[in-house]
Parts: structure tokens; C-alpha cells; sequence
């Protein structure tokens, strides 16, 4: 690195350089960080002549890293990842805490682990702030590219940089309309196949466990409607003869005139909380996983 352009650089700089490298768009950096994309290039620009190397070139419409900038990375995310340690304060105090965290997650998660962790914040931190976002298949990336603190959900990634808490363990059951004439005995593999279905796609970024291990024992279902999210799931199979597969604890929320089956195919799975090395010696984040373990514990897991 040039030393009269090293000096320039700050580690406001390195976090936009490794956005664009998470990324690997300068439009979704700057859209992160709520800048025009005229800054994030600017610096770009300054650490192109800091490090003299281009960092970056386009390829096929696509923005891709140099050899020398993938090595730069490694040390970029070590310094960042120390340095945000270093000024997060030893002490925390949840009742004056002013903080944003973001959770990566979907329906299952906001409607079943999410609510009781809101009122407990409510009660014992007022000052902290939630965000969720989507996370589909997406969330391991999510926690790398700093846009999620953690992670709810069904996925265990393996990399080292992650740690991971198991949070519930769950399963698949069935349900159909209360008047359906499966719904007054047990449902077997051969009436669940011969059935019509919903089922449920996840937009097509996730396939429930229940449909690999189908997938596995050569069945394919008869899906009739497909929806992309258990949303509203009640609704569509109420008044019709159509069977649809949920976890067992979304269908424990639902109405009296929609009966749940044990399915055939039960498909048991786990649902994990994750976050990186970024966050795990943070007072803060330490303390907001330890209260959604234990609102999962009390509210949810029994």
C-alpha cells in the first residue's frame, strides 16, 4: 500500500469495500449503507490507489474481485470485526440501552418466537429496537454481509466463523377441513398421496423437509395450489377437500373448524439461533440472544 494514500484510509472505507465484496454490486452497498452509489465509488476509487490494485472489474454484467482484493478481505473483515469489539462497552445496561438489531427470519419465526421476545424487550429494554427481514435460504449470507445480527430458523450453517444455539425442535403434521372424510381417521401414506394438496414453496428459495424426504422415497404430491408463505394456510384449505403440511406448532395456532392430522411424513427438523464472530463477545447481543432462548424456553417449546 502506498503509504501518502494509506493514510486516507479509514475503516468507514474498508467496511464499504467489503460490502461491495459481500455484495458484489456497488448499488447494493450503497443501498445498505443509505449513500449514493457515487460515494460508494469514490471510495472504491481512493482504496484502488491505496492498495494499487483495481480491487474490482465487471465481468458478464457482474462485479467481481481481484485475486489481490480477496486476500485484502480477509484482513479487512479481521481488523473491522476486532475493532467493533474494541469500542463496544465491557458493561450493558438493557434498561437504557439504545441499540437496533436486525433478525433475519420468516413466518414461522414471527409468529411463534418473535412476539414473546418483543414484550420481554418492551418490559426490560424499551430503548432497543427490532428489525426483521426475510431470510429464506438466504440467511447464512445475510449474517456474513452484515445486513442480519442473527438468524432464526431452520438452517445450521457449518463454516467456522458462525455459532449456532438450538432453539426448538419441531415436526410436519397435516391439516384439512373439519368435514374433510379423512379427518375421522388416521391418515395414511396412501390416502396423504392420493390427496390434493397446498403446499407450500417459499417463493422457491426453500424446500420444507417434509417434501425432500418425499422427494427421497420417490412420491411426488398432488399440489393444486401452491402458496408461497403457511400465511392464511387455514383459509385456503377450509370448505374444499385439500390437505396441506405446516410444522406442527403454526397448526396448533389455528381455529377450531380446521382439523390437524399426524402426518406420514412427519419429517422432523430443527430450528437453530445463529450469528457470527462479528457479534458473539458483544455484551449486547449476548444478552439479546440469552433473552430469546429463554422466551423460546417458557412460550414456546412446551
Amino acid at each position: 500500500m502506498k503509504q501518502s494514500a494509506a493514510l486516507g484510509v479509514d475503516f468507514a472505507a474498508l467496511r464499504t469495500l467489503r460490502l461491495v465484496y459481500e455484495h458484489r454490486s456497488f448499488t447494493s452497498a450503497a443501498l445498505f449503507l443509505n449513500v449514493n452509489q457515487s460515494a460508494v465509488s469514490y471510495t472504491i476509487d481512493k482504496l484502488r490507489r491505496a492498495f494499487d490494485d483495481p480491487l474490482f472489474f465487471r465481468q458478464g454484467g457482474k462485479v467481481v474481485p481481484t485475486e489481490r482484493c480477496s486476500a485484502i478481505i480477509g484482513s479487512v473483515t479481521r481488523m473491522i470485526d476486532e475493532f467493533e469489539q474494541l469500542t463496544t462497552p465491557a458493561t450493558f445496561e438493557p434498561e437504557t440501552e439504545q441499540h437496533r438489531f436486525t433478525i433475519a427470519c420468516n413466518y414461522y419465526e414471527r409468529q411463534l418466537i418473535i412476539p414473546p421476545v418483543v414484550t420481554a424487550l418492551r418490559s426490560a429494554a424499551p430503548g432497543i429496537r427490532l428489525e426483521m427481514i426475510n431470510s429464506t435460504s438466504e440467511g447464512d449470507q445475510q449474517l456474513k454481509r452484515s445486513e442480519a445480527d442473527l438468524l432464526i430458523g431452520p438452517l445450521r450453517p457449518e463454516e467456522n466463523e458462525f455459532f449456532c444455539r438450538k432453539l426448538l425442535d419441531e415436526h410436519y403434521v397435516c391439516i384439512m377441513d373439519a368435514a374433510n372424510p379423512l379427518a375421522g381417521k388416521p391418515l395414511t401414506m396412501e390416502d396423504y398421496v392420493g390427496s390434493k394438496h397446498v403446499t407450500v414453496t417459499y417463493g422457491g428459495n426453500w424446500k420444507s423437509r417434509h417434501l425432500v424426504e418425499l422427494e427421497r422415497m420417490g412420491v411426488k404430491l398432488s399440489t393444486i395450489l401452491a402458496a408461497p408463505s403457511p400465511a392464511g394456510i387455514e383459509k385456503l384449505v377450509a370448505g374444499t377437500d385439500l390437505v396441506a403440511t405446516i410444522p406442527s406448532r403454526i397448526a396448533g395456532a389455528l381455529g377450531p373448524s380446521i382439523h390437524v392430522a399426524d402426518s406420514p411424513c412427519p419429517a422432523p427438523f430443527d430450528v437453530y439461533l445463529v450469528w457470527t464472530t462479528r457479534t458473539h463477545h458483544s455484551p449486547r447481543h449476548a444478552w439479546l440472544r440469552g433473552v430469546i432462548s429463554d422466551r423460546v424456553k417458557t412460550c414456546v417449546a412446551p
